[in-house]
This record gives C-alpha cells, sequence and structure tokens, in this order.
C-alpha cells in the first residue's frame, strides 16, 4: 500500500482506477479526490493478448470485496481500450452493491471550441448534463 492509500485521512470507501502511477500523480494535483488508489497495470487490448488476468482486474476485484469499497470511479484514459477496461469493470461490478462511475471527458476548461478535435468534441456533447439552477 503506497503513502496515498495509508493516510488515515483518506476515504477508503472510494477507490479510484487508473491505468498507471503517472496517473495517480494527475489526480491528486487536482487536488479534488480524497479516496484511495487502484493502479491497474495498464488496460485491456486482446489484440496484444492483454486481458483481465495481465491487468490486475481480478486484484482488484477482490479489494472491492474485502474492504468494503462502496463506489469505484473509473479514471482509465479516453482511448479505445481504456473504454474497453471502464466497460468491462462496469459490468465485472454490477451485481457487487457498489457505485460506479467514469469519469468525464470532454472539452478542456478554458479550451476554445474551434481547437478542439471533433472525436472529442463529439464526446463531450454526448456527455452533457443539465445545468444546475
Amino acid at each position: 500500500i503506497c503513502e496515498i492509500c495509508s493516510n488515515p485521512k483518506r476515504d477508503v470507501t472510494t477507490i479510484c482506477v487508473v491505468e498507471t502511477p503517472g496517473d495517480v500523480l494527475a489526480v491528486e494535483s487536482s487536488g479534488s479526490f480524497a479516496g484511495i488508489y487502484f493502479v491497474l497495470t495498464g488496460h485491456l487490448s486482446p489484440i496484444d493478448g492483454i486481458g483481465p488476468g495481465e491487468i490486475g482486474l481480478e486484484e482488484l476485484h477482490q479489494r472491492i470485496v474485502d474492504e468494503g469499497i462502496q463506489e469505484v470511479i473509473v479514471a482509465t484514459n479516453p482511448t479505445v481500450e481504456g473504454e474497453a477496461t471502464a466497460y468491462y469493470l462496469t459490468d465485472m461490478l454490477r451485481d457487487q452493491g457498489v457505485s460506479v462511475s467514469r469519469i468525464a471527458h470532454g472539452v478542456p476548461l478554458g479550451g476554445e471550441l474551434e481547437y478542439v478535435d471533433g472525436s472529442t468534441l463529439a464526446h463531450a456533447l454526448s456527455g452533457r448534463r443539465p445545468m444546475e439552477q
């Protein structure tokens, strides 16, 4: 267990799943997450022969069960493989009684729409949410 996850001030009921140790540092630098982490060893890639056992999904499942995790935040990269990993993980946890959410993707804060690529903009539009009033 790393220094972050062993900190008694962290919320041990919420776990953020990332692909690499560098992703932990990126989330930590945002200052917006106070839970614990699970670092996969990459992402699913059936073409390359990388399945759930190769990236630690079985260990993650066991940790969720053993530690009484209540919420899983999937923070895999917005790539085809990252999305496949997110969907696999969501399906794996469907009957476990835990809340599963996915980090939002889309237009960066301060970004200008004319400079955003079409795929990113399409994803941002499909993931839109109501404005809070």
